[in-house]
């Protein structure tokens, strides 16, 4: 249930072809609309394919349901399955359940990609062998056929609040858990924090006790979850250090207490990647590294050599002494203002779009306070920012508002000077003008690469 245009859905529906089932795949999108996934899928000839539509019949018979992430579990579709006492799974559970190595799991509201990411590194850095699986864009299903038979290897698995509930519904967790943060996020799908934060819970919830969990202790929401962990805590922190178990920062360098004895790791003045909020990601990667038994000098050279991830904060180009800076994936107020506070420089901001029942008064107050002129995507979040900018008499803080990136792209040119930097931080979801964020951001890269082509 849910072929999309990520590439999860066409993964489960080769894995399970491959395997010798008799495979219905469902979706509410067109076969013009899903024409990329498909056509990735045209060598499997035991597939039938349901477009457009759901029908009730092919929820009720047969075997197992794997739904989408976003299909909520109380879909009606889903709900019949269930009362038949079909089983009902997602990919990370399916994973779960048949890979044969550790598990190191990555969650959280933001950082989830840059922190697996860089967990990755730093085992590769120790010599390990590491699968990734849901990083970024990354399906999960197709991953088992590579690791195959491997049984000394790591798997790093970043997971969304959504691929979390399944794993709760069949008491699965990772052998290491790490915990990035939460922030408000996905309350058009949850519709409570309550009932988000729920989900996150479920990376600890089946853990026993010599398993890991590495915490955000400067993060009240994950700080309060520490009392119904059954498993070992890490805490990271960048404001106290003198925890127990903590990645902590000291006297500019990045240290690891466990009980009495600290071990110092890294220096803060090697580490490449721009933002305060970064820096948290990084603490996370060397908890979860510290968990697997990683040496404190693999950690560092791992940490030193880590650029970042593609659409976040990325640098595009710089053009006539203006920075262009794709941050794509801060799809809420939270990461956007994090992004804005990254830089120091006169800001040109791309910013709005769709809306997941987001408050957007913080975001607002920062672009009045930090922000030279903001350049907004059409959205129902872009009427709230609007709305929240003229209550603080900030409204002159908007230059413009377009439809198309390369609209916004051509304006900030042309009110940006030198040692500028034109941010795309929308604060905001994608869909409407985008397929997804990282569309967004790659039409971003496409529209400065056209601004650079037109000067040549």
């Amino acid at each position: 249930m849910g072929i999309g245009l990520h590439g999860g859905g066409g993964a489960a529906v080769r894995f399970f072809a491959a395997a010798g089932a008799v495979v219905i795949a469902t979706d509410m999108k067109t076969e013009k609309e899903l024409a990329p996934s498909i056509e990735k899928l045209k060598d499997l000839k035991n597939i039938t394919y349901v477009l457009g539509q759901h029908r009730m019949e092919d929820f009720e018979n047969v075997d197992l349901v794997v739904k989408g992430p976003a299909v909520p579990w109380n879909s009606k579709h889903i709900q019949a399955a269930l009362k038949k006492k079909i089983p009902v799974e997602m990919d990370s559970s399916i994973f779960f359940k048949l890979c044969k190595l550790p598990i190191i799991g990555v969650t959280g509201t933001k950082g989830k990609t840059t922190t697996a990411t860089l967990v990755s590194e730093i085992l590769k850095t120790a010599g390990k062998k590491v699968f990734e699986v849901g990083i970024g864009q990354k399906p999960v299903l197709n991953v088992l056929e590579e690791i195959g038979e491997e049984r000394n290897g790591s798997v790093v698995f970043e997971l969304s609040s959504w691929r979390l509930s399944a794993l709760g519904r069949e008491g699965l967790s990772p052998h290491i858990a790490v915990l990035t943060n939460i922030h408000q996020d996905h309350l058009n799908y949850y519709g409570t924090m309550e009932k988000y934060i729920a989900d996150k819970e479920y990376i600890f919830a089946s853990q026993k006790a010599d398993d890991y969990v590495v915490l955000n202790y400067d993060n009240e929401s994950v700080r309060g979850l520490a009392d119904k962990i059954k498993s070992k805590i890490i805490f990271f922190s960048a404001l106290k250090s003198d925890l127990k178990n903590c990645i902590f920062i000291e006297k500019g360098k990045i240290n690891y207490k466990r009980d009495e004895e600290s071990v110092e790791m890294c220096d803060l003045s090697d580490i490449r990647l721009r933002g305060g909020h970064n820096l948290y990601n990084i603490l996370a990667a060397a908890g979860a590294a510290v968990a697997d038994g990683i040496a404190p000098e693999k950690i560092c050279e791992a940490v030193k050599n880590f650029k970042g991830v593609p659409h976040r904060l990325e640098l595009v180009r710089e053009i006539d002494g203006v920075k262009y800076i794709n941050d794509t994936t801060a799809t809420m107020p939270d990461a956007a203002i994090a992004g804005i506070n990254s830089f120091s420089e006169n800001i040109i901001l791309i910013a709005g779009g769709a809306d997941k029942n987001l408050v957007f008064k913080d975001f607002s107050k920062a672009i009045k306070e930090k922000v030279k002129k903001a350049i907004l995507l059409k959205g129902e979040a872009t009427e709230k920012i609007k709305e929240e900018l003229k209550k603080i008499e900030a409204e002159n803080k908007i230059d413009s508002e377009f439809d198309s990136m390369e609209k916004a792209v051509i304006r900030a040119k042309s009110i940006a000077g030198p040692g500028d930097v034109v941010l795309l931080s929308p604060g905001a979801a994608s869909f409407g003008l985008f397929l997804n964020e990282f569309d967004r951001g790659d039409k971003f890269r496409q529209a400065v690469g056209e601004l650079e082509a037109l000067e040549a």
